[in-house]
């Protein structure tokens, strides 16, 4: 009975033992585990730099919203040429502007802004009465650089020729008064009248048959545009 009881506590010794042996093993491997999760020693270092810069956030550009009052002169260059006698009503007339637009310090519309509109008016000159008119009207917008269109309303732009009184007048004179002489020498004072008459007729003629002036303004023409309403446009920076 003694002897069972040695062989049993035996037994239990040595199964003691071996539990603590495995024990052991464990703790002695549980270090290395961190390590396997941790990044291959051959990875690509720029596959690390690129998880890092993706977590910083890219800048935003800063856009916010400008109004242009009503009363403000953009002064503008014209591209298109246009004339009492080379445009018609709805031709399109482009412009842009020679120097920036600024509010309070603030550049709001660089300069070649773009600038577009139609012709309203095309009138040659008259024959008899009449003087030539040419006349456009700007109705969009376009900043230098963006994409964006605005609507505008602005005054209408126009040019009237200047008139030619005075040179009719001469023209018609002149013929009068050497008719006036031809008759005189002709037939005396009776003759002087019907002489004025005759050459008076003669002088209408040569007018009726001249145009007046017309008018045109160049590509590069400078003009000045007054916005009649304002205008809010988006400013980028």
């Amino acid at each position: 009975m003694r002897l069972l009881k040695v062989a049993v506590l035996s037994t239990m010794i040595a199964a003691a033992a071996c539990n603590g042996t495995e024990t052991k093993a464990a703790t002695h491997d549980s270090p290395g585990a961190p390590a396997a999760a941790a990044a291959p020693r051959d990875a690509h270092p720029g596959a690390l730099a690129s998880a890092s810069g993706s977590a910083e956030a890219a800048p935003t550009e800063r856009v916010h919203d400008v109004t242009i009052p009503a009363g403000t002169v953009l002064p503008i260059v014209l591209d298109t040429a246009v004339g009492s006698d080379i445009s018609h009503v709805e031709q399109p007339v482009a412009a842009h502007l020679s120097r920036p637009i600024t509010l309070h310090g603030e550049t709001i519309l660089p300069a070649g802004s773009r600038v577009g509109g139609v012709v309203t008016d095309a009138k040659r000159s008259g024959r008899v009465k009449g003087r030539a008119h040419v006349a456009m009207r700007f109705d969009s917008l376009s900043p230098r650089g963006d994409n964006e269109r605005y609507q505008i309303r602005a005054a209408s732009l126009g040019r009237t020729a200047q008139g030619t009184k005075k040179k009719d007048a001469l023209e018609i004179g002149a013929p009068a008064a050497g008719g006036a002489i031809i008759g005189a020498i002709v037939g005396g004072k009776k003759g002087a009248l019907v002489g004025t008459a005759v050459g008076g007729g003669a002088g209408t003629g040569v007018v009726l048959a001249t145009r007046g002036k017309e008018v045109r303004l160049a590509k590069g023409a400078a003009l000045s545009l007054k916005l009649a309403s304002p205008v809010t446009i988006k400013v980028r920076g």
